[in-house]
């Protein structure tokens, strides 16, 4: 078997990862319109790009997984993929998800890998999670980004965490607005806890 690399790739949610800054300011639907990179995303469409960028943390979380094994799969060929398992739901222009258990039959179906949704996990127990598992999806707030400011609420973005100790949570986050918060962000434990909803969804390659 192939060895797995060190370091873990990352990708943004969007195709150009500069595009977060543009969101934030414009809105998704109107600034993910002049991503010039959005085929690369599996969209059929810009349409197609603009509706679903904003929705698919957890699918660049598992792009990044994959590509640990040297499989890139495009974003949105993913969440289409994984919307045929109910990990998401399309009512016209809205998408709600995603949602843990069928996330977890999909990626043990198409790919294989060992997963399990976890509620009620406090911060501290991270780290022992990681320990059985090689990355615990979790689910914070996109706020995140802004590691001084106090988040609205707690949950509505997911962000993929590598390692936890009493040092330091060090995770990649698929709408980090600058380098420093997307790959590798660095959030001390009491600092992670601020925007950690207490879920999340271990997985093992």
């Amino acid at each position: 078997m192939k060895p797995l690399p060190e370091t873990v790739p990352f990708f943004s949610q969007w195709e150009t990862p500069d595009m977060t800054s543009a969101v934030l300011a414009d809105g998704a639907d109107a600034a993910l319109r002049r991503d010039p990179l959005w085929q690369g995303s599996g969209a059929r469409t810009l349409d197609e790009y603009a509706l679903w960028a904003a929705n698919i943390c957890g699918m660049a979380c598992l792009k990044m997984i994959l590509a640990m094994r040297g499989q890139i799969v495009p974003t949105i060929e993913l969440a289409r993929r994984c919307t045929g398992y109910g990990g998401y739901v399309v009512t016209g222009g809205s998408i709600k998800g995603l949602i843990y258990a069928p996330f977890v039959s999909f990626v043990k179906a198409e790919f294989g890998l060992e997963a399990q949704v976890m509620t009620n996990v406090a911060t501290s127990d991270i780290a022992a999670i990681l320990r059985q598992s090689r990355f615990f999806i979790a689910s914070v707030s996109s706020s995140i980004r802004w590691p001084e400011r106090e988040p609205p609420s707690k949950g509505g973005h997911l962000v993929l965490v590598m390692s936890a100790s009493d040092e330091g949570f060090r995770f990649h986050n698929p709408s980090g607005h600058t380098r420093a918060t997307q790959a590798n962000a660095v959030l001390v434990p009491a600092d992670f806890d601020c925007f950690f909803a207490n879920r999340g969804i271990a997985v093992a390659i």
